[in-house]
């Protein structure tokens, strides 16, 4: 059951100021050891990011080092959505984040995986069939942070290794579709920028003027991936416990990021 928008919100603003009066502080690399459960612990939900080989981009580097393009706001932008998570919903999830690549079969164990940065990643034939016998296994995947027309281009190349076009067509989702409203209502959303805009006063990067949420769904109708296109929601929840960085953009991006997972979980 529901419950009202009111009690909704006042949670999720509630929840939000606890994190920034307990969070983390600005430049302080959080400790793993402090927020995680044991390791063999039985979990309803657990986040996973994909590390993939990478063309370059804003990090630069190439392949799957540490601060590569895959690894953008990782660790702590995935902490804090998980402890988010753990006290705005009953969800009992892992309170720690886990990578996962695609030369292995560890990604079926993780039925949510968020990727970032997407328009430099690439694929293997071996490493795009692995994701694609994922997403239409049930795998859930949410993709952010990447920005403009080119970003755009590029992010399609490696998606359609895995999905291609002719049968999997990305659409954009509608205010009323489900994915916005398992939790929190948000058919009316709004363009959440990086941690950029405390400096410029700009919610876009490059030429990406206008939010695109988009959506692949599978042959049911399910979705199955997410593209979170023109916007930086990691940055948002990496950022929120920053006193400059606006608390509307911060809530966004958690109130979708819940949503998404709530959808993953029950579909």
């Amino acid at each position: 059951m529901k419950l009202p928008r009111t009690t909704l919100l006042l949670g999720l603003s509630t929840g939000l100021l606890a994190l920034q009066i307990g969070g983390f502080q600005r430049f302080q690399p959080p400790l793993r050891g402090s927020y995680a459960s044991p390791g063999d612990a039985k979990h309803e939900f657990a986040w996973s990011r994909l590390r993939y080989t990478s063309l370059g981009g804003s990090f630069g580097g190439f392949g799957f080092g540490r601060g590569g393009a895959w690894s953008r706001d990782y660790p702590k932008a995935d902490i804090v959505f998980l402890e988010a998570l753990r006290r705005l919903t009953r969800i009992d999830a892992r309170s720690y984040q886990q990578v996962v690549d695609l030369d292995n079969d560890d990604i079926f164990n993780f039925p949510f995986v968020y990727a970032v940065q997407v328009q430099t990643w690439t694929f293997t034939e071996a490493q795009a069939k692995r994701l694609r016998e994922y997403l239409l296994k049930g795998g859930f995947l949410m993709v952010d942070d990447f920005h403009g027309t080119a970003d755009w281009e590029s992010f399609l190349r490696g998606m359609r290794m895995v999905l291609p076009a002719d049968h999997y067509p990305i659409s954009d989702l509608s205010d009323n579709d489900e994915i916005f409203h398992v939790l929190y209502d948000i058919g009316q959303r709004f363009q959440v920028p990086g941690e950029q805009y405390v400096m410029t006063g700009r919610t876009y990067e490059k030429d990406g003027y206008v939010p695109k949420w988009r959506a692949i769904r599978d042959d049911k109708g399910r979705i199955m991936v997410t593209i979170c296109h023109n916007m930086h929601l990691g940055d948002a929840w990496e950022w929120a416990d920053d006193a400059q960085y606006p608390e509307p953009f911060a809530s966004m991006a958690f109130r979708v990021g819940i949503d998404y997972v709530m959808y993953s979980m029950t579909h």
